[in-house]
């Protein structure tokens, strides 16, 4: 059951990978038929009953939920909380994906007792106040076969995020305005109209990959209260070296807890750079920009640990023993 149409199209190929028979409620309910090609299309195709009777995530029917073992909830505690009568005798797991808050954990507090299973996408999470436990940790991941090969033959400093201007804090629209000042500089995604000259435009997902090459540097201004995002691990590991802000921007103002995980995974001069002070991330972007055997160094060392944490056959495994799925001869 998903709310975020690329992880669900991440995890879902992960399934396919392990040969595990599935059924998507979310922008993959027609594998074949992807909402506005936000990804490819993938092989499964579903059973045509499941497709034609597919229900509102807030009810389904008894009948849909008998043909499955294992119910996966991405995130909402509604559609937990709604079904939940009817969940019976199946493994329900809450999927969470770096957006549940103290209240979200409270409201699903209940269903722990009664069997509700927990993997959590970062150890930071056990930072959010009232927190109801983890049975497994399972990052986000990325194919290290697709998100490769960087070359930085363009001139842009860039960055990837939807409506970033107008979502204010929790993107940081303004800091990475502030970092980029006075260099070639563009934000990529949909709804970035107001990004002004920022604005790169929207990009297909063959685009957004060679548009990742291409780019000098990486600038990540996180997505509050996330501890880390999709588009962090794609820039990491396809090499380009990255400047990221530190918790005083990445961490939620309007969550108590320390969730950004950025620090934690990225070693200044090493494999990246992060600072809270965004004149010290102005200078690494020139820093970067200005020597090349440097960047390419800290691109590389960030690729490798990027494959180390969040590599497709680590995470794969990592599924296929949570879920006790047994390959298939």
């Amino acid at each position: 059951m998903s709310c975020h149409a690329i992880l669900e199209y991440d995890e879902l190929r992960l399934l396919e990978e392990l040969k595990a028979d599935y059924f998507s409620l979310g922008s993959y309910v027609m594998p074949w038929q992807p909402v506005d090609q936000i990804r490819p299309p993938l092989r499964h195709n579903p059973d045509s009953w499941l497709s034609a009777n597919a229900p509102d995530r807030n009810n389904i029917p008894q009948e849909f939920i008998d043909k499955f073992d294992i119910i996966i909830v991405m995130h909402v505690p509604e559609w937990i909380i709604n079904n939940w009568d009817k969940f019976k005798g199946k493994r329900v797991i809450w999927r969470t994906i770096g957006q549940s808050t103290p209240s979200v954990e409270a409201k699903l507090a209940p269903f722990r007792s009664k069997g509700l299973e927990v993997v959590r996408y970062s150890k930071r999470e056990s930072n959010i106040a009232g927190n109801i436990g983890c049975d497994a940790l399972i990052p986000f991941y990325k194919d290290e076969n697709e998100f490769k090969g960087w070359v930085g033959g363009g001139n842009e400093v860039i960055t990837f995020a939807q409506n970033m201007e107008h979502r204010g804090e929790y993107c940081n629209f303004q800091a990475f305005k502030y970092i980029t000042e006075g260099i070639p500089a563009k934000v990529y995604g949909p709804k970035n109209e107001q990004s002004g000259e920022l604005n790169g435009g929207y990009l297909t997902y063959d685009g957004m990959k060679q548009k990742m090459r291409d780019g000098k540097v990486y600038v990540y201004t996180g997505t509050q209260p996330a501890s880390y995002t999709l588009n962090f691990i794609e820039a990491w590991m396809t090499g380009i070296p990255i400047v990221a802000v530190g918790p005083k921007y990445g961490n939620s103002l309007n969550i108590a807890g320390d969730l950004y995980q950025i620090p934690d995974l990225i070693a200044n001069a090493v494999n990246g750079f992060w600072s809270d002070d965004l004149n010290e991330c102005r200078k690494y972007v020139r820093f970067l920009l200005n020597d090349r055997k440097s960047a390419e160094r800290i691109g590389m060392m960030g690729r490798f640990a990027a494959i180390q944490m969040f590599g497709m056959e680590k995470i794969k495994e990592l599924w296929r023993s949570y879920l006790q799925i047994k390959t298939k001869v």
